[in-house]
């Protein structure tokens, strides 16, 4: 497969909520970060996907959806941007979020490094509301976030 393909394939899974196929194009040991995650191997990484496809189509999925944008690959590196609109299940607050990815692939195609970026301030105002917005830009509630999400992704791998 080749790694617009896999991109391709990765994003158009993500849109469906099908976390199998979406951690089927993780190399063995490959390795994840965005502003709330730090995460190595495809277990790890398919469990952070698993748990949020899981908990979208539980609490959200009335008002889920996801487009993916620009793709472009080459010899083993791609990006893609993509936009997610969900229901935080923190809050019940709705949710849009514009993520630029950075992905590296071995030679098979699948990824060995994917790089999210998106902006925790913008996301903040919108998941956390009057908190995020007043406090949002600040590592205190950006490291508050991560300390839950990280407490949330080990709960859900113990149980499954």
């Amino acid at each position: 497969m080749s790694n617009d393909e896999t991109i391709n394939r990765f994003y158009r899974a993500f849109a469906d909520l099908d976390s199998e196929t979406m951690q089927a194009c993780y190399a063995p040991d490959a390795t994840f970060k965005d502003e709330i995650f730090e995460l190595n191997g495809a277990e790890e990484i398919g469990g952070m996907w698993s748990m949020l496809c899981e908990t979208t189509r539980k609490e959200g999925q009335d008002v889920w959806s996801l487009t993916h944008s620009q793709v472009k690959a080459d010899g083993n590196r791609g990006s893609a941007h993509w936009d997610a609109h969900y229901r935080f299940s923190a809050t019940g607050k709705l949710v849009t979020n514009k993520v630029d990815t950075v992905m590296s692939f071995n030679p098979e195609g699948l990824i060995t490094n994917q790089h999210d970026r998106f902006d925790f301030w913008a996301w903040s105002r919108q998941a956390l509301g009057t908190t995020g917005l007043l406090l949002g830009w600040t590592p205190i509630v950006k490291g508050k976030v991560q300390a839950q999400a990280n407490k949330n992704l080990q709960r859900y791998l113990d149980q499954h």
